[in-house]
């Protein structure tokens, strides 16, 4: 088993240490470790942070390998720092029965790049009638914990409460898409005053805020748990402030590019900002980040979701929604969180590594880096400055929001178990 001394590194921002890392464990952490029989990654004062976790990634395989594989997408995110990710379940076919979500499994332990965690579909085929086979999937090799129809929201209460029982059995989760169907039929973009301007379609804040309001009292009716999918507006972190009061077990994420981005965007009519949740306004970033500073938000997750250039290289109207956002998630929030005084470099570990693996069961993944912890790292040369290059991407899509925007931040080594995933910026 090998050897490898990062040395100089800021553990979690702090003052510069060593970590000798034994085989897939992390054997020590201090100053002036021995250097003996190792190899050593001179770190230099870069931040060192435990293996980031992704609790919504679209790895489009089954299906739409136009758009990405297993294999690109964990390359992808090995390239950002992340050693696990969770695949949801809008693949075609749907990952509605073990079958499908034992072979997304499968793939991501042959290619090795990071971890893959399947999440199940709540409903067959995600049309919202049916149950799918929820204790099939967890009972599976991929032992599924996550449910959810993202990309679709159970709009059926009686579906969604049914869900939240049947997982309730074996501490398992439904991460719920909210979209009010009717409230959004048509709509192209935030509703407010772009959308009006523009003559585009409105999609309003209610028809997510609706949705999470009825959840969380249905989970608090049931006893159970319910994770809220890229929250983004205002009015939602107030629902869930307030369901946290009351001691409802409710999680929520907010995506980088909610983070940052704003409605304002979408005036140039450029499909790369057309997402869902669209994104919103000022007044709503502003309450992301600070909702996520104070725990109200729980984690940062990706939402990644490619597209094939002919899906997006288009008019408005016509376009897909999503964006790809493994490769530049830790910037963004280094840019929105770390660099504005919200969070410190402990907060992001906390809110991209150790809180998202807890909520998904993470096993190993989200871990303290300390002594006899598996090596699942990430360093992070925070002093870096460089516009984003779509054609550097280890993702099989380019359709990000940030081409050519200067963002802060690059990870520079991904170890998953003590193997390395990125060196010096590259692939392993």
């Amino acid at each position: 088993m090998s050897k490898i001394l990062i040395r100089g590194a800021k553990v979690l921002g702090g003052e510069p240490q060593d970590v000798l890392i034994d085989g897939d464990t992390i054997a020590e952490v201090g100053s002036g470790l021995s250097a003996e029989g190792a190899e050593v990654v001179e770190a230099d004062g870069k931040v060192l942070l435990p293996g980031l976790v992704d609790l919504h990634t679209h790895l489009r395989e089954p299906g739409r390998e136009d758009s990405e594989t297993v294999l690109t997408g964990t390359r992808a995110a090995a390239s950002g720092g992340y050693t696990a990710v969770f695949a949801m379940a809008n693949t075609f076919p749907v990952a509605d029965t073990a079958g499908v979500v034992e072979q997304v499994y499968r793939l991501g332990q042959e290619h090795g790049y990071c971890d893959v965690q399947p999440i199940g579909a709540v409903t067959v085929g995600l049309e919202g009638k049916k149950l799918a086979e929820l204790g099939a999937m967890h009972e599976s090799a991929a032992g599924v914990t996550v449910f959810s129809d993202d990309g679709k929201c159970v709009d059926d209460a009686v579906i969604m409460r049914r869900a939240l029982e049947y997982v309730k059995a074996f501490g398992g989760v439904v991460a719920q898409h909210a979209q009010e169907p009717r409230l959004t039929e048509g709509a192209q973009m935030n509703e407010g005053v772009v959308s009006a301007e523009l003559g585009l379609g409105g999609w309003p804040a209610v028809a997510e805020e609706s949705i999470i309001a009825r959840d969380v009292l249905l989970a608090e009716h049931v006893g159970s748990r319910v994770h809220i999918c890229h929250l983004s507006t205002a009015g939602s972190v107030e629902i869930v402030r307030w369901a946290k009061s009351r001691g409802i077990d409710v999680t929520a994420e907010v995506t980088p590019h909610h983070l940052l981005l704003t409605d304002e965007l979408v005036r140039s009519y450029n499909p790369v900002y057309k997402v869902n949740p669209p994104l919103r306004t000022e007044h709503d970033v502003l309450a992301l980040r600070e909702a996520l500073a104070d725990g109200t938000i729980d984690i940062v997750a990706t939402d990644h979701a490619p597209h094939p250039h002919e899906d997006k290289d288009c008019e408005w109207a016509a376009a897909a929604m999503g964006m790809v956002g493994l490769e530049t998630a830790l910037s963004v929030v280094q840019r929105t969180m770390v660099e504005t005084g919200l969070l410190d470099w402990a907060g992001v570990a906390d809110r991209m590594s150790l809180k998202p693996a807890a909520i998904g069961g993470a096993k190993g993944h989200g871990r303290p880096v300390s002594a006899g912890e598996p090596a699942n790292l990430t360093l992070v040369d925070t002093a870096y400055r460089g516009e984003v290059d779509p054609a550097g991407f280890a993702s099989r899509s380019r359709n990000t929001p940030y081409e050519g925007r200067e963002l802060p931040g690059r990870v520079t080594h991904t170890w998953l178990r003590g193997r390395a995933t990125l060196v010096d910026g590259k692939l392993a």
